[in-house]
């Protein structure tokens, strides 16, 4: 598009432009290091930083404009509101040049990112999908601009912090497509409550286009009651005997993978995931149900589950350090139904084996007035796994998941940061053992996990 086109689809106007001719053919960024030629720079408000700051620098690595709210010295498209307007180009973008592209769309309090992890990978065609948890009003028009004109899929993960948010993005972007995985507790101390994060999730399947799909989690009774919420088509998925889309004979293996048939009304396929954990049986079963609507048949769709990898980082992200002691970095984010599932496959990959099981958590954020009550409850359902070390890691939130263990029977050490957890850490861990690390992601304990990456340096003497 040139910088014309840009300036009258967005209602802005050129400045310090040369040639209002000059186009734009990459994606969009809004870091300057990300720029290219090519590119379109956004000079975003952070809470920390101003974008516009950083336009020339943008410039200077090859990117032909910026969007910005005033002059900044370099070629810019000057609007009002650089968001507003960024979406508004991505909506024109789906609309014009991209039209040929079915549009998933996802939503949920858990497993989003995994759950687009493994649609992209299934679908066939050209798929172009969410990076990273780019999932809010600037992460998923910037996904818009990576597509081409030959794009067949756009596999969109859609967050949400207030009811309307998933309306917005959906206005950008409305779906063929809608997958909900679930409605927890995520947030749920900014919502004020389940009912309020179901009617916000809901808000994607009342925006399906006309003969679109609606893709629901038949073991969530907040998710299925969703059906009345739609006039698409719906699907469900799970492990109810009545859902469309489902898992049967179930196993878990040595290294916490899972195993299952998949079935579906056209026939059954076992399938072998490459991804950590139980709860990624949900996540894939969703997949199965976009396949299938792709007109892929069960026995394609098993497979293609069955080669899927992880793509996200902090996400049950597995790495074996030279010595033999495994570490699971699921720091991303937390909250009770996450840590549970995490908990589980830490259990599962160490069940049986002559492995020690080492649990490292830290707080979960956004719970509210219930608090200190869901920390408690995960102080007690780790203490019930048996596993044979708990470490948790921070202030009053590793304090009340202490007083958990500690009323359920178990021991826990509770420890003031992270330096002092990886002193304890580097000293307690052997070969074999598999640390499991799993925080809201403010706790940053990613840090933890990269440290524990690194060589021990050899001690001093």
């Amino acid at each position: 598009m040139t910088l014309t086109t840009i300036a009258r689809v967005v209602d802005g106007h050129l400045a310090d432009v040369l040639d209002p001719e000059a186009t734009i053919t990459e994606p969009a960024a809004f870091d300057s290091r990300e720029a290219v030629p090519g590119s379109l720079f956004l000079a975003l408000q952070g809470e920390h930083a101003d974008g516009h700051t950083f336009a020339e620098a943008a410039v200077n690595k090859g990117a032909t404009a910026a969007l910005v709210t005033r002059s900044v010295g370099v070629p810019a498209i000057v609007v009002d509101d650089v968001l507003d307007a960024f979406g508004r180009l991505g909506q024109y973008l789906l609309h014009t040049a991209f039209n040929r592209a079915k549009v998933v769309a996802i939503t949920g309090s858990a497993g989003k990112t995994s759950t687009k992890d493994f649609i992209a990978q299934v679908l066939p065609g050209s798929v172009v999908a969410t990076p990273q948890s780019f999932n809010n009003g600037i992460g998923l028009p910037l996904t818009i601009t990576m597509a081409t004109a030959a794009t067949d899929f756009l596999v969109l993960e859609m967050g949400a912090r207030h009811i309307g948010d998933i309306a917005e993005l959906t206005r950008i972007a409305p779906p063929d497509i809608s997958v909900i995985t679930n409605v927890g507790t995520a947030h749920v101390g900014e919502f004020g409550g389940r009912e309020n994060i179901a009617q916000a999730k809901g808000e994607i399947v009342e925006a399906l286009r006309e003969g679109g799909l609606a893709v629901l989690n038949a073991d969530d009774p907040f998710v299925r009651a969703m059906d009345q919420r739609t006039a698409g088509r719906v699907v469900t998925y799970g492990l109810a005997e009545d859902a469309v889309v489902r898992a049967t004979d179930i196993a878990i293996d040595e290294h916490g993978q899972a195993s299952y048939t998949l079935t579906t009304p056209e026939g059954s396929a076992r399938v072998h995931l490459q991804f950590l954990g139980d709860v990624q049986i949900p996540n894939s079963l969703a997949a199965a149900a976009v396949a299938r609507e792709a007109g892929l048949d069960v026995t394609q769709i098993a497979a293609r589950l069955s080669e899927a990898l992880p793509q996200s980082r902090w996400r049950m992200e597995t790495t074996t350090r030279a010595d033999g002691v495994t570490i699971v970095n699921d720091a991303y984010n937390a909250n009770p139904d996450s840590m549970r599932h995490s908990l589980n496959a830490l259990a599962s990959m160490t069940k049986g084996q002559d492995q020690r099981s080492v649990a490292v958590l830290g707080g979960m954020n956004e719970l509210g007035d219930d608090a200190r009550t869901a920390h408690e409850d995960i102080g007690r359902y780790a203490a019930g796994l048996g596993l044979d070390q708990i470490i948790l890691v921070g202030g009053d939130e590793a304090g009340w998941m202490q007083e958990g263990v500690r009323k359920a029977g178990g021991t826990a050490v509770h420890l003031p940061d992270q330096e002092t957890a990886l002193e304890l850490l580097n000293t307690i861990l052997q070969p074999g053992d598999v640390a499991l690390l799993k925080a809201s992601r403010g706790n940053q304990l990613q840090q933890l996990a990269d440290a524990l990456l690194k060589p021990t340096p050899p001690a001093a003497g």
